[in-house]
């Protein structure tokens, strides 16, 4: 399977997070049979293609401690809490309260 198949695997999953939830890389990496593919999930979220950076929401991937580790890759250093907020997504200081919105995606 070529990386852009991956890529488009992961898209795909990242599509189907509900709004107001999050799941982590990790578990996105689960979900497509690669368990120790979390990083390979970051790099997917850091190369969406601009035409698809408005259907594939990359700001409810974080991390599996509810950290926010991909905003430095958003339009602002605030925009992914932002968007996490505006969708009603809880925090616990500055990590995603996790334990509350985890949307654990089915295996594919």
């Amino acid at each position: 399977m070529s990386t852009s198949d991956t890529y488009e695997r992961i898209y795909d999953l990242v599509r189907q997070i509900p709004r107001g939830s999050v799941t982590t890389y990790g578990h996105i990496a689960a979900a497509i049979g690669l368990r120790s593919g979390a990083r390979l999930v970051g790099w997917a979220m850091n190369a969406i293609p601009l035409h698809l950076r408005h259907e594939v929401p990359a700001h409810r991937v974080v991390n599996r401690n509810g950290e926010l580790t991909g905003k430095m890759h958003f339009e602002t250093p605030f925009a992914m809490r932002e968007r996490l907020e505006s969708e009603g997504v809880p925090f616990d200081g500055d990590r995603v309260a996790i334990d509350d919105c985890l949307w654990i995606p089915p295996l594919v």
